[in-house]
């Protein structure tokens, strides 16, 4: 019996090949600009926090091999995501995104899956009880490996190694800290299956309101503050209860089922960009782009405005990628590459960034003035948001940017401390004192907080300082297992949300 030859490995694309060429270290980046964008148009650009890999040949196999996978997630949900996001950034709607620091790929399975999904759950519907609107929930999950680090090495035992990249990128272990390309292929995979895992649960029922959720408070020390948030909770139940006597979920499937979107941000380009697809725009998206006629009120009149094309560049690693804080250079790959994209994108804006680099920032990203096209993802830290904000609330108030950007509060990063023993932590007083000024420095400044970002996860960690459950440093061993930085366990993140929930009721 003859043998068949087997096919041969599918060539890389031209773009690819020359990301891959970027890849290895003795290769220098080339300066030629172009004003045109493509997928690959990035390469032209400094990059920040780059990855070099020893194999060329094993990182053009790798992304040879992204090229020909299917997407993770679709046009149609990209656009669904766009319209939600279009909500929030005229008022409409609140942005709810949460979830780990840095995924790693054993965070690959079910009860870890389901008890993020569980809880962003009950934090939003905390905050529909709380700000009477509809909240978009975004999970950082399906993809958020790669993290930035301060220092590319670190020192071990006397040597100097690399730093842990992420999963997607070199292992934890000491002896796994050389970039390994076949781990971006990994990251799809791990990417997929939880992205995969996500579409069962919602479909299996998880978030079904008419099962009964755990509100469990036992953990709450001080009884006024025990007795507020079972008032609370009581009004979710009852307010859910009475839809269900009265049937007014007979005609929908609202109350069983959410949309639950995936994000994390854009820092590997060469993987997001072997996931970058010229594809067809759903139909109501060609129809119209997400700009508000006059009609609606908006006091600088965006235009209605024809798509000039039925297709477009669409990520489909996540419905939602952001710019981080150290890649959010002008002129810089990372822009570069984030400019052409269909998807709704956030950028971090940390005390660094100068109120007129943030309008120009927002001149190439969003040159159309896209309604809910652009979250500005603030991130200042407690004992600076008040010096900080209200400059950049104005500067986009004067800008044609005006009522176009999504403001949300990440009160995570820039409060993050080390203990006398070396660990890192965040002090719960600090994260809602954060998120407390933007909301006050916003409504002070004529403007409104459109949502929160946080880094969370559904189990019961000692990580973050404080909360109702009153963790102390000495604590902080029992259960901590981030490998990058310190998340709310679950108890904390509820908390949050009943404090923000709050807020808005007494407006």
């Amino acid at each position: 019996m003859a043998i068949e030859t087997p096919a041969p490995y599918p060539a890389l694309s031209k773009s690819g090949q020359i990301a891959a060429s970027l890849k290895v270290a003795e290769h220098p980046r080339s300066n030629r600009t172009s004003e045109e964008w493509s997928p690959s148009s990035w390469t032209t650009k400094p990059i920040k926090q780059d990855v070099t890999y020893n194999d060329r040949g094993a990182v053009q196999k790798a992304l040879a091999k992204l090229e020909r996978l299917p997407p993770i997630v679709t046009p149609t949900e990209i656009c669904k995501l766009k319209r939600s996001l279009r909500d929030v950034a005229l008022g409409k709607a609140f942005l709810l995104q949460g979830g780990d620091c840095a995924e790693l790929f054993d965070y690959c399975e079910s009860d870890a899956i389901k008890s993020k999904i569980k809880l962003l759950l009950q934090m939003s519907l905390v905050l529909i009880w709380g700000a009477n609107k509809p909240v978009v929930r975004i999970a950082r999950m399906a993809g958020q490996f790669a993290k930035p680090r301060s220092s590319p090495t670190e020192m071990y035992n006397g040597r100097e190694i690399p730093s842990f990249r992420g999963d997607n990128i070199n292992g934890y272990d000491p002896e796994e800290r050389t970039p390994d390309p076949e781990r971006l292929v990994a990251a799809y995979f791990h990417s997929a299956t939880t992205m995969n895992h996500i579409r069962a649960e919602l479909s299996s029922g998880i978030a079904d309101l008419h099962s009964p959720l755990d509100w469990e408070l036992g953990h709450v020390r001080d009884d006024k503050i025990k007795a507020k948030y079972e008032r609370i909770v009581s009004s979710i139940t009852d307010s859910l209860r009475f839809m269900q006597t009265v049937g007014a979920n007979s005609a929908s499937s609202s109350l069983e089922t959410v949309d639950l979107y995936t994000s994390h941000e854009g820092l590997l380009l060469e993987y997001e960009q072997s996931l970058t697809r010229r594809l067809r725009k759903p139909e109501t998206a060609r129809r119209r782009k997400s700009v508000t006629p006059q009609s609606q009120g908006l006091a600088n009149g965006h235009a209605e405005a024809e798509s000039p094309s039925s297709n477009g560049w669409f990520n489909t690693s996540a419905h939602f990628l952001w710019i981080g804080d150290r890649t959010r250079q002008l002129d810089g790959a990372h822009v570069e590459y984030f400019r052409g994209l269909e998807n709704p994108i956030g950028i971090k804006v940390g005390p660094s960034m100068d109120p007129e680099e943030l309008i120009r920032l927002l001149d190439i990203v969003n040159p159309e003035h896209e309604i809910g096209k652009v979250t500005l993802i603030t991130r200042y830290g407690s004992s600076k948001i008040s010096s900080l904000l209200a400059a950049h609330i104005q500067a986009v108030q004067q800008s044609p940017h005006d009522q176009t950007v999504i403001w949300q509060c990440d009160p995570m990063h820039g409060n993050t401390r080390s203990t006398p023993t070396g660990l890192k932590t965040r002090h719960f007083v600090d994260i809602l004192s954060e998120v407390s000024d933007a909301l006050r420095i916003h409504r002070e400044q004529g403007s409104f907080l459109g949502g929160v970002h946080l880094e969370l996860t559904g189990e019961a960690v000692t990580e973050c300082v404080g909360g109702s459950e009153g963790l102390e440093e000495s604590d902080l061993e029992k259960r901590y297992t981030t490998f990058c930085d310190p998340r709310l366990n679950e108890k904390q993140a509820l908390e949050l949300a009943f404090l923000v929930a709050e807020h808005y009721k007494n407006q």
